[in-house]
């Protein structure tokens, strides 16, 4: 028997708390990499986000389904609409947009100071092109601007739409493989309590493989919400519309991905699955 789902308000306030989380464990290993002689590098980086992935999904798995994620949301909606009902989209996006802004403050307020003091020592005035250097700590640009640097000189590198089909890519492998792990006919995965660390480890791979192109996003959440902080703390045109009008990428790109990730296992790989027992689970995190 399907246990009846949590209410849109507590499912809600559980999808902010855990995006906050997220996020915060997404930008802080950036601001950590970037503003301090740490000697955090990409991997480390991307592991330290992988982990913060999955804690994320386990604290909130239970309570509302752990999308933390618009674009995972979507998919799901799409895809799953009885697990999903597309009616809850609205509310969860809300709630998603809410901890990440909340997460960017976070980091303002804590490491507003380090900001302060690389700007100053790097000669970077905000709300010109080379303080993309800084506001990457909080959203994502095209191509790295840590890797690249930034202003006309590096932006000719990579496109929006370029960037947007990465962006997109990455996000449909993110949601294959989420569709994968959570769906109770797949038996190459029987302890599904080991799902939320496997989603963790795949966002950690596809951040060590994509980010010098697009920072590796794969969640509008993650990128918008911070990037709203950025926008009011003096960036501005930097924040929105970004360098080559691009800040769309990391919405529009994710928000395509995920549904064709979720299609692809559902036409390539769950036919192929046998047919789930009576009175099994359906398909949640």
């Amino acid at each position: 028997m399907r246990t009846p789902p949590p209410s849109v308000p507590r499912a809600c306030i559980a999808e902010a708390a855990g995006t906050y989380l997220l996020v915060l464990f997404s930008i802080v290993p950036v601001a950590v990499a970037t503003l301090t002689p740490s000697g955090l590098h990409l991997w480390q980086v991307a592991s330290i986000t992988g982990f913060g992935v999955a804690l994320a999904i386990y604290v909130t798995a239970a309570a509302s389904g752990a999308h933390l994620n618009p674009a995972v949301s979507l998919a799901f909606a799409v895809r799953r609409p009885g697990d999903f009902p597309p009616r809850r989209l609205p509310a969860y996006w809300g709630a998603q947009l809410a901890g990440a802004v909340l997460a960017g403050a976070t980091l303002y307020l804590f490491y507003g100071a380090l900001i302060r003091r690389f700007e100053a020592a790097n000669g970077i005035t905000r709300g010109e092109s080379e303080s993309a250097l800084s506001a990457m700590v909080f959203g994502q640009y095209f191509p790295n601007p840590g890797m690249f640097g930034a202003g006309a000189g590096a932006t000719f590198s990579v496109s929006p739409w370029a960037a947007a089909g990465v962006e997109a890519f990455g996000t449909a492998i993110l949601a294959l493989v989420i569709f994968a792990l959570v769906d109770a006919r797949n038996t190459g995965l029987t302890a599904k309590s080991l799902a939320p660390f496997l989603i963790g480890f795949t966002v950690a791979v596809l951040i060590g493989l994509f980010a010098p192109l697009t920072q590796a996003g794969w969640n509008p959440a993650r990128d918008f919400g911070p990037r709203l902080i950025t926008l009011f703390a003096g960036w501005g045109a930097v924040a929105i519309p970004g360098p080559s009008n691009g800040f769309w990428v990391y919405t529009v790109g994710p928000m395509l991905g995920a549904p064709i990730g979720a299609l692809l296992y559902d036409v390539l790989i769950r036919p192929a699955l046998p047919e789930r027992s009576s009175g099994a689970d359906g398909d949640a995190l």
